[in-house]
């Protein structure tokens, strides 16, 4: 009664449940991709900042903020691309202080008479936030950030012609005057020919008024303490991979060769496969944000964000191409195909991922590799569960964005002391609905699998470091019965 006549009934009950949540939870894994399509990741970031009890596989999506964070321009533009697509710029705006404004009034300048018919963001059929002004003002500003990333991409791809990546120049294939998009002999149909930025002549070159923006965006990201902030708590817990309890964990995929034998990957003119690819792509990520790095590598660490994001042979990738331009500007969709690299079809073979643990050094009589990345179309009849059991992908979709996709709002993959247990998540539609159904709560599970001997603390990857810690203390306690550590004198004032 008196909490409820203070006014405390609220508050004493989020206390409880928190309460309750870290006692049963001992540890939070994410998958990756944080930071995605949902209007709320500097929320999520804010959260697990607090939290602490958690570590993240670096995802796609997560490497494109971190470069932005960075100072990269490609990947700036592509974060406020794929924000401006799904009309998500809270997350900018409110969450990281990103000014907006100057790419806004550029947009309108530029494209006030283009339609941009195909520049309008993805929202849901009953959205009520956006007035039609403001969607025509958000497909203005998508276009105008569209044809800036595709400059400073091909910038850095001249920049950095070891990546291989020159016949993602699209901007010099472009017909004018015949207003068609021409690639090895062929020609394909346009969707969009308005390009007043666009100089046929020299088509990646930035007009002046581009280049002032691109310049006020990167300060825009590179001043704000939240973002680096979130950042920083990213490298603090995160990393490319995981090994917890007999599980390897990472976002998406392992560059591996035809055969199913892990492919070397060239990094700074050294070639590096499995698991030390991973480690020394961690630590290149990380020298980016270090001030005692040396400047060329400092420098060629910020353009690797962007590979990390389209690359061809990038662990976090790992397709053919990045059909960005493509699926926006021609109308055939077969040019829209994005050929995965060949782990992404070998992963459902049990003698690859022994392989995989294997380099990894994961041991353990019930070993598993979990990802994330791809979601899983539940509605199309995909399982989560491959290899026999010896590989599961959680990736969901929690963003409602992917709802539609999958069929499902995601999953949680809970390790305990009897097994694995699978938990899919219904789509949430509001608070009030929520309360009425259950529906955030009361989700459908699935019994991965089960130990014949249920597992004590001493069996997991903290038992043992308690042990140790155990054993140091009773030696420390012999030596010191025995003499061998004297006992301090305490000085007498």
């Amino acid at each position: 009664e008196t909490i409820i006549t203070t006014g405390q009934d609220d508050a004493f009950i989020a206390a409880l449940c928190n309460v309750i949540q870290r006692l049963s939870i001992d540890q939070l894994h994410i998958l990756g991709d944080i930071f995605d399509r949902g209007p709320g990741a500097h929320i999520i970031m804010d959260t697990l900042c607090d939290y602490g009890q958690f570590d993240i596989q670096w995802g796609n999506h997560d490497a494109l903020w971190m470069g932005a964070a960075a100072g990269n321009d490609c990947c700036i533009a592509n974060v406020l691309r794929l924000s401006l697509r799904y009309g998500n710029l809270a997350t900018l705006e409110d969450g990281y202080g990103i000014n907006l404004v100057p790419l806004a009034t550029f947009a309108m300048e530029t494209y006030g008479d283009d339609p941009c018919d195909f520049f309008g963001p993805h929202l849901d059929t009953d959205d009520t936030t956006h007035n039609e002004k403001t969607r025509r003002l958000i497909a203005q500003m998508h276009k105008a950030i569209s044809i800036i990333q595709f400059k400073l991409e091909a910038a850095l791809i001249d920049k950095r012609p070891e990546w291989n990546m020159a016949d993602r120049k699209l901007l010099e294939h472009i017909d004018f005057d015949r207003k068609v998009f021409t690639l090895d002999g062929k020609d394909y149909e346009m969707r969009d020919i308005n390009f007043p930025t666009v100089d046929p002549a020299d088509p990646y070159r930035l007009t002046p008024e581009e280049e002032d923006l691109v310049m006020k965006l990167h300060h825009s990201f590179k001043v704000s303490d939240k973002l680096k902030k979130h950042v920083q708590c990213l490298f603090t817990n995160g990393c490319m991979y995981g090994i917890y309890n007999s599980n390897l964990l990472f976002h998406a995929s392992m560059p591996l060769n035809a055969d199913g034998s892990l492919k070397e990957v060239d990094l700074r003119g050294q070639r590096y496969k499995g698991r030390e690819l991973f480690h020394r792509i961690g630590m290149m990520m990380r020298s980016a944000y270090n001030d005692d790095t040396p400047a060329d590598e400092k420098d060629f660490a910020i353009d690797y964000y962007w590979y990390l994001w389209c690359g061809q042979e990038s662990p976090l990738f790992d397709k053919s191409k990045m059909a960005t331009f493509e699926r926006y500007f021609l109308t055939d969709k077969s040019t829209h195909k994005e050929e995965k690299g060949y782990y992404y079809t070998l992963r459902d073979n049990e003698e690859v991922c022994d392989r995989i643990l294997d380099a990894f050094g994961v041991t353990g009589q019930h070993r598993h590799i979990i990802n994330g990345h791809v979601p899983v179309r539940t509605n199309k009849g995909e399982t989560p569960i491959r290899a026999n059991g010896k590989l599961m992908v959680i990736d969901g979709g929690f963003a409602k964005a992917y709802h539609n996709t999958t069929g499902i709002a995601g999953y949680t993959l809970v390790y305990h002391s009897r097994g694995f247990q699978l938990v899919q998540h219904e789509p949430f539609t509001s608070a009030e609905e929520a309360i009425k159904n259950g529906t955030d709560i009361v989700s459908s599970t699935q019994i991965v699998e089960l130990s014949s001997q249920r597992m004590r603390v001493r069996d997991t990857d903290k038992g043992k470091e308690l042990l140790g810690q155990i054993h140091e203390l009773t030696e420390l306690l012999y030596a010191y019965r025995h003499g061998i550590i004297k006992e301090r004198a305490k000085k007498l004032g």
